[in-house]
């Protein structure tokens, strides 16, 4: 396998679709999983980010408990596209005080260049994809 266990601590997974990937990664894995979710959809203390869309504005939060300053982190999705919602994600995760290990993603849409459009103060974070367009 490309992921170790001794690299990850936690895995984040992205609302809504990231959740089917990543819980399952977390099971085999037999890490934590932590949810990012749509502003509004979460029940205790968050912190959140807004970005910009193509469109017009979103927010995504996480539980500002489930992450902590040792974790090493897996951002899971199911399409990396512009990059907008992970580069959110990475930046929560950061704020948080966790590593950002890498980005896993079944679908890249390598055309729109999200990977490139990805903030993190990790120089060697590493991008997964199992099928790029």
């Amino acid at each position: 396998t490309i992921l170790k266990r001794k690299d990850i601590t936690k895995i984040v997974c992205i609302d809504a679709r990231g959740f089917i990937f990543g819980t399952s990664l977390a099971l085999k894995m037999g890490i934590p999983f932590v949810l990012a979710r749509k502003s509004g959809k979460l029940p205790s203390k968050t912190i959140g980010h807004t970005y910009s869309l193509e469109y017009g504005e979103a927010t995504v939060e996480m539980h500002i408990d489930d992450i902590e300053d040792s974790d090493s982190v897996l951002i899971v999705d199911d399409l990396l596209a512009t990059g907008g919602t992970v580069n959110a994600v990475v930046n929560l995760v950061e704020r948080l005080g966790a590593k950002v290990y890498g980005c896993f993603f079944l679908i890249e849409l390598g055309f729109l260049e999200g990977r490139q459009k990805i903030k993190s103060n990790n120089d060697n974070l590493k991008f997964y994809s199992l099928i790029e367009y």
